[in-house]
């Protein structure tokens, strides 16, 4: 009778492991598997969610078939702890893997309201923008100049909500001053800090929170700046005549006042490039514009002769070499063009056309570039 009992038991056990197992095979292919999901939506986890409310909110807007599954297969994936507030974009069809992923990867909230605070060359604007996740297009809701207009309604309003998220967008090409000035009125950063060094700063995107203090947000774009030196030098073209990183970086900061046209940076880097290798002045407007502002503002007005014939450390017509310092913030594209020039004999480029879009006319020689230059006095004469 025992041997009976015992084989019995024995068969149980057996149809538990293989239920068991085939469970666990069905409960992992659940969390793999596409979602139910139609359409996107964005998922908003506030600071200090759970994993359960997440599974609650989601199966509530029919992502998930199971909030349990959900947090089975987080708990099993070890990410059960690792949620990160913030507003995500879930895609249509998404599994729960996916999902999970999404949460807790971190990085820069991808949809929902937010405000941008874009700092400009020649100006400053904050964006009021939403992401419509069926579109994936943003809406913008309000822009407005600080400087010069009241903050409207639509402003105040996503400024009491506590998902609102917060951007600030550098231009390439801004300077140092400006950066600080703009980064001092938008009212959501604490603290002050002294005008950083001028072309340490990444023109990019930065994701910021309401309270952090001024001298983080600057701190984190002069380590992207170095990153992205760093990185460009070590790649660098050879026999170059840059000594130092700091030199390279001058350099790409007068690359990116003379052209926006990112097609053609690497030629307009490599007349620089070629001026200093044949020992002759770069003579470039920009450095000397400098010279007289600082990087402090704009000058609004055309340079001088007299300007053009002063001394300074700055006026590229007087001086040789390069400048002391950058004269503005460059972007990683005309870093990278600084330290791999186009491979070119051009000495010469003035613009084609009275629209800086429109890029340049180069050129080999003098006789070239006179001709080049008495097209674009045409150009100013019609205009005229």
């Amino acid at each position: 009778m025992w041997r009976n009992i015992a084989s019995n038991a024995l068969s149980f056990l057996v149809v538990l492991v293989f239920l068991g197992a085939g469970v666990l095979i069905w409960g992992q292919n659940q969390y793999t598997v596409e979602g139910p999901l139609t359409q996107p939506i964005c998922l908003q986890v506030e600071r200090g969610a759970t994993m359960k409310r997440v599974s609650r909110n989601l199966a509530d807007s029919g992502a998930i078939s199971s909030g349990v599954l959900f947090r089975l297969g987080a708990d099993y994936a070890d990410k059960s702890q690792s949620l990160k507030a913030g507003s995500y974009l879930v895609p249509e069809g998404a599994s729960m893997a996916e999902i999970v992923d999404i949460v807790t990867r971190g990085g820069a909230s991808t949809c929902g309201t937010e405000v941008v605070y874009r700092i400009g060359v020649t100006n400053a604007t904050v964006q009021v923008r939403e992401l419509d996740p069926v579109s994936g297009r943003y809406e913008e809701r309000a822009e407005f100049d600080p400087a010069a207009e009241e903050e409207p309604e639509e402003y105040k309003a996503v400024r009491q909500e506590a998902d609102t998220r917060y951007r600030i967008a550098l231009a390439e090409g801004v300077t140092s001053w400006q950066v600080v000035q703009e980064l001092g009125q938008i009212g959501v950063l604490e603290g002050s800090v002294e005008v950083p060094p001028e072309g340490s700063l990444a023109p990019d995107s930065y994701e910021i929170r309401p309270g952090d203090a001024m001298a983080d947000v600057i701190a984190r774009m002069q380590d992207a700046q170095q990153v992205i030196l760093a990185r460009a030098w070590e790649n660098r073209a050879a026999d170059l005549p840059l000594n130092s990183p700091e030199e390279a970086l001058t350099l790409a900061s007068i690359i990116e006042k003379e052209t926006g046209n990112a097609e053609e940076r690497f030629l307009v880097a490599s007349v620089f490039v070629n001026r200093l290798n044949r020992g002759m002045r770069l003579q470039t407007d920009p450095t000397v514009i400098y010279g007289i502002t600082n990087g402090e503002g704009v000058l609004g007005r055309g340079l001088r002769q007299s300007e053009l014939r002063r001394e300074t450390p700055y006026n590229t017509y007087v001086i040789d070499g390069l400048p002391p310092t950058p004269i503005a913030n460059p972007g990683r594209a005309s870093i990278e063009a600084a330290l791999n020039p186009a491979d070119t004999d051009y000495v010469f480029f003035v613009a084609k056309t009275l629209d800086p879009a429109d890029g340049h006319n180069f050129a080999e020689t003098l006789d070239e570039h006179n001709a080049n230059v008495a097209a674009y006095r045409a150009l100013e004469r019609a205009n005229q």
